[in-house]
């Protein structure tokens, strides 16, 4: 069973900047894809960001291509994402996931483990 740990939400202004960070309790944890997803109040979880398993290949949203920025540290066991000039439609709780797929990396449905979550809100 894989334990993913979010951290790095919180409370910010338009236009700052937060990195949030997810460690895996894996074994092997190159070997998984990792990604995250966000989802707002009355909304859909949606795609953010994945990456491949060795971290050369990175996948976005074309909205927060430029914004995000998505890495890993295997040694760590440790996947980030750098989110800055945060907007309030930032605003969610950001999920961590990991699969062993290598197929879809931006469908939700590919992922097996997920994170709690953890709350991002840009003020205004």
């Amino acid at each position: 069973q894989v334990q993913l740990v979010e951290s790095g939400g919180g409370l910010v202004q338009v236009g700052d900047s937060l990195r949030l960070s997810c460690t895996a309790s894996a074994r092997a944890f190159s070997t998984y894809v990792m990604g995250w997803f966000r989802q707002a109040p009355g909304k859909e979880r949606e795609f953010v960001a994945a990456i491949s398993r060795s971290g050369s290949i990175t996948y976005y949203v074309d909205a927060m291509t430029g914004r995000f920025t998505i890495s890993r540290d295997n040694a760590k066991n440790t996947v980030y994402l750098q989110m800055n000039n945060l907007r309030p439609e930032d605003t969610a709780v950001y999920y961590c996931a990991g699969t062993l797929s290598t197929l879809q990396p931006r469908t939700a449905s590919a992922y097996n483990y997920w994170g709690q979550g953890t709350q991002v809100t840009v003020s205004s």
